[in-house]
C-alpha cells in the first residue's frame, strides 16, 4: 500500500480521512469551517450576516454514547466469581480504564462511523518511570482512523485481511527536518514495521498538511515481530455498516444540509432581529442640513436617516418591516422535528416536546424511547463482537508474553445497560408478584443500598432502630426451654406487658 512515488494518505482513503475530519468539527461546534459556502449564496452587505450555529451534531453524538457506554458493562467469564477466568477479565478491564476507552470510542464512533482498538504489550508511559512503578502489562487503547489503512479481501470488501498503521512525523535531522512515515502493519500472528521519507505537497490555506509524496525507503528500520497471537493486535468496531464495505456509517453526514439549514435560519432570524432594534428613520423634506447646491446632506446606508414627500405629507417615524418571523421559527421548529426523526433521536431524550414524565412508568417512558434505543441497540451489536475479540486478544497476547497465569483463555460474555434509570417502585412492584410477596431485600441491605452505607454502618443503624422499638426480637422464643420461657412470661405480666405466647 506505501510504495516510493505513493501520496500518502492512499488516494482510495482521502474521501474517508476529509469526513472524519469535517465530522469532527461539526462535533466540536466548528461549524462554519465546515459550511463556507454558506456565505458563498449571500450577495453584497448580506455577507456581513453573523453566523450562528447550533451544535445539534455534538448531541446526536453525545446522545447515543451516553446510552450506550453512560453505564459500565459487565464482563463474565463464565465461571465464578472468584475463578481465576473471571479475575482475570476484571483485572484486564480495571487497568486499562475499558469503561472510559469505550465511551470515548462510542463517542468518536458516532461522528466517524469506524473505530479501532489496539492491544500492545509495553509500558504506559514507554520506560520514563521504570517497570517497578510502570510495570510490563497488556495495554488496550484507542487508535485514530485517521491513521488505519485497511486491507481487505478481493473477493469480499467487508473482510479486513490487514490493517496498516500510517502516521506522518516530523523529524529533525542534519540536514534540517523532513518528514518520515511510520508505517506498523498487523498481520496475524506478526507486525511490520517500515519507515518512509516524504514531502508535502498539498497544503491548505489554514497551514494543514493533508498530503505528502513519499519518495524514498529507510531500509535499515525494517523488521517483523512475532506477536504470537493468531489475530492482528488491532480491532475495527463500526459505528454500524452494510455487506458491501469495511467502512463503518456514522451519524452526521446524512443530516449535514439540515445543519446547514438549521443553522442559516437561526442566522437569518438574528439578522431580522438586529434590523427591528436599530431602524432608519423617514423625516419630511427639508429637515436635514443642505449643502452649496441646496442638497439634502444625508447618508441613508450609514446615518439610516432619509428625507421623503414633503412636509405636510409626513411625521418623522422609524422604518419598520414585516420580517415573516413567524413563517421563519415554524420552518425552524419543522427542521429541528425532521432532523431528529432522521437522526432516531425522540425529543423526550433531550428534554423537549412533550417531556413531561410525572407519573409515568419506567416502561412507558422506555416505549417513548424506542427509536434511540433501537439506535443504540444497533451499534451495541458491533461492540459486542468487538469487545469479545479485544478481550481474547488480550489474554492471548498476555499468555505469549508471560506464560501461564493460572487461567483459561475464554471468550468473555458482556452484559450492557440501557442506560435508563431504574424505577425502583416497579421494579418492586414486579418482584412482589413474581414472589407471592414474600420478602427479596433483608433490612440490612435495604439499609445499605437506600442510605448509602458499610455493612459496619448498617448493623449500627439496625441496633439504634431496635434499641428505640424497645422490643426484642421474637426469634429469641424459638429456642427458649418451658422453664425459661415460663420465667419471661411472669416477668412480663408483672411488668403489664401484654402476653405474646400467641406469637410465640
Amino acid at each position: 500500500m506505501f510504495q516510493i512515488g505513493e501520496s500518502y494518505p492512499p488516494v482510495a482513503h482521502a474521501a474517508r480521512i476529509k469526513r472524519y475530519r469535517e465530522n469532527r468539527k461539526l462535533f466540536m461546534g466548528k461549524h462554519a469551517d465546515v459550511f463556507q459556502r454558506v456565505q458563498d449564496r449571500l450577495s453584497g452587505r448580506r455577507r456581513e450576516l453573523i453566523y450562528i450555529s447550533a451544535n445539534l451534531p455534538g448531541v446526536v453524538c453525545k446522545k447515543s454514547a451516553d446510552f450506550l457506554f453512560g453505564e459500565q458493562p459487565s464482563y463474565s467469564a463464565g465461571r465464578a466469581d472468584s475463578s481465576p477466568e473471571q479475575e482475570a477479565l476484571e483485572r484486564i478491564a480495571e487497568d486499562n480504564s475499558l469503561n472510559i476507552t469505550n465511551y470515548e470510542s462510542a463517542l468518536s464512533n458516532a461522528y466517524r462511523g469506524d473505530s479501532f482498538y489496539k492491544i500492545r504489550w509495553g509500558q504506559e508511559y514507554g520506560g520514563a518511570i521504570g517497570p517497578e512503578s510502570d510495570p510490563f502489562r497488556v495495554i488496550i487503547e484507542s487508535q485514530n482512523p485517521e491513521f488505519v489503512f485497511p486491507e481487505t479481501d478481493p473477493g469480499n470488501a467487508g473482510k479486513i485481511v490487514a490493517l496498516h498503521v500510517a502516521f506522518p512525523v516530523l523529524v529533525a535531522g542534519s540536514d534540517g527536518d523532513q518528514w518520515v512515515l511510520n508505517v506498523e502493519s498487523h498481520y496475524p500472528g506478526m507486525i511490520s514495521y517500515a519507515q518512509y521519507r516524504m514531502n508535502p505537497v498539498n497544503i491548505t490555506v489554514e497551514n494543514e498538511i493533508v498530503e505528502w509524496k513519499i519518495y524514498s525507503e529507510i531500509v535499515a528500520a525494517r523488521h517483523v515481530v512475532e506477536t504470537g497471537v493468531a489475530f492482528p493486535l488491532l480491532v475495527h468496531v463500526p459505528n454500524f455498516s452494510t455487506d458491501d464495505t469495511w467502512e463503518g456509517i456514522d451519524d452526521l453526514t446524512e443530516s449535514k444540509a439540515l445543519f446547514d439549514e438549521i443553522n442559516h435560519r437561526i442566522s437569518q432570524i438574528s439578522s431580522i432581529l438586529d434590523k427591528h432594534a436599530d431602524p432608519a428613520m423617514a423625516v419630511p423634506t427639508g429637515t436635514l442640513g443642505e449643502d452649496e447646491q441646496g442638497n439634502p446632506i444625508f447618508r441613508a446606508g450609514i446615518d439610516k436617516v432619509f428625507e421623503v414627500m414633503g412636509k405636510d405629507d409626513v411625521v418623522p417615524q422609524y422604518i419598520t418591516w414585516d420580517g415573516q418571523l413567524q413563517a421563519a421559527f415554524t420552518e425552524l421548529e419543522k427542521l429541528v422535528q425532521m432532523l431528529l426523526i432522521s437522526c432516531e433521536i425522540p425529543e423526550i431524550a433531550l428534554g423537549a416536546g412533550d417531556a413531561g414524565t410525572s407519573g409515568s412508568s419506567g416502561l412507558a417512558i422506555k416505549w417513548r424511547l424506542n427509536s434511540l434505543l433501537a439506535k443504540v441497540n444497533r451499534k451495541r451489536q458491533y461492540y459486542d463482537k468487538g469487545l469479545k475479540r479485544v478481550l481474547l486478544v488480550a489474554q492471548l497476547l498476555e499468555k505469549s508474553r508471560v506464560g501461564d497465569l493460572g487461567y483459561e483463555t475464554v471468550i468473555p460474555k458482556i452484559k450492557f445497560k440501557d442506560g435508563l434509570p431504574n424505577d425502583a417502585a416497579e421494579m418492586a412492584n414486579v418482584m412482589a408478584i413474581r414472589t407471592g410477596g414474600k420478602p427479596t431485600i433483608s433490612q440490612k441491605s435495604a439499609l445499605m443500598w437506600l442510605d448509602d452505607l458499610t455493612e459496619e454502618q448498617a448493623e449500627a443503624e439496625l441496633q439504634r432502630i431496635t434499641e428505640a422499638e424497645g422490643t426484642a426480637d421474637p426469634s429469641i422464643f424459638n429456642s427458649m426451654s418451658e422453664a425459661d420461657l415460663q420465667a419471661v412470661q411472669e416477668k412480663m405480666a408483672q411488668e403489664e406487658i401484654p402476653d405474646l405466647e400467641g406469637d410465640q
